[in-house]
């Protein structure tokens, strides 16, 4: 099964490409970051900047959509919070998109079942988190459709978004992921969520959150935050009342 896009074909369209195909791109390792600086409309300026500069290879950290916010996680490992997570999506009628890794796929298939039931999108996040632009072509192209392929097999789902592991491409890399049939999906705001030893204080992730809202936004969030857990009804509840679609 292919799920119906999250983010809208309107918003971003893909075009498949041979994947021995010449290249011609830079391979320059490109740490991607969101910023601080943000314009009229509150998006932050590097993800609008970086949806300018790379559209042609179908890579995307902000959507064409200004009234929809999309809500992605990043699964790496499991933490106890995705149930959790689920739970509150299902509650607020909110797809989201689960950026998984080999290691999450193999290892949590009832967790990863659910999320396909219930009507969210799976991402490829690589099949053992290597930063894709430090990989030779083969290599790179072996950590995007090893995943590819043991999710179809296993869970009879094609995935067609990647996220960059450690948030490192360069233009060679989202020219790989292009010809692997992929669009890319960055983000255009995710907070320090992930130190799980030293979580974000709930009143202030929930305050961050809500003030960073902007049309187009794809936010990355980690489900191994129990402050994530905690506060995502209520960031959805507050995207809502700002008159966002989540």
């Amino acid at each position: 099964m292919k799920n119906s896009a999250v983010i809208t074909a309107a918003a971003l369209t893909a075009v498949s490409l041979p994947v021995n195909a010449v290249y011609s791109a830079d391979n320059r390792v490109i740490g991607y970051g969101q910023g601080m600086a943000v314009d009229s409309l509150n998006r932050p300026v590097d993800a609008v900047q970086f949806t300018e500069q790379y559209s042609d290879y179908d890579a995307f950290a902000v959507s064409a959509d200004s009234n929809q916010i999309i809500i992605t996680f990043d699964q790496g490992y499991e933490n106890g919070y995705t149930e959790k997570i689920l739970d509150t999506l299902k509650e607020k009628n909110v797809k989201a998109i689960f950026f998984l890794t080999g290691d999450y796929a193999k290892k949590e298939k009832s967790l990863v079942n659910r999320m396909i039931a219930e009507g969210h999108t799976l991402g490829n996040h690589g099949m053992t988190h290597a930063s894709l632009p430090k990989l030779c072509h083969d290599d790179a192209v072996e950590e995007i459709m090893s995943l590819h392929e043991y999710v179809l097999n296993n869970y009879g789902y094609e995935m067609q978004y990647f996220r960059f592991p450690c948030g490192e491409y360069s233009e060679q890399a989202l020219e790989t992921v292009q010809k692997c049939g992929y669009k890319t999906v960055f983000w255009s705001f995710a907070y320090v969520d992930w130190k799980t030893d030293s979580q974000p204080d709930p009143a202030m992730g929930l305050q961050k959150l809500s003030e960073s809202a902007h049309g187009g936004e794809i936010l990355l969030l980690h489900s191994v935050s129990a402050t994530n857990a905690q506060i995502l009804g209520d960031v959805i509840d507050n995207l809502r009342d700002k008159g966002f679609k989540v």
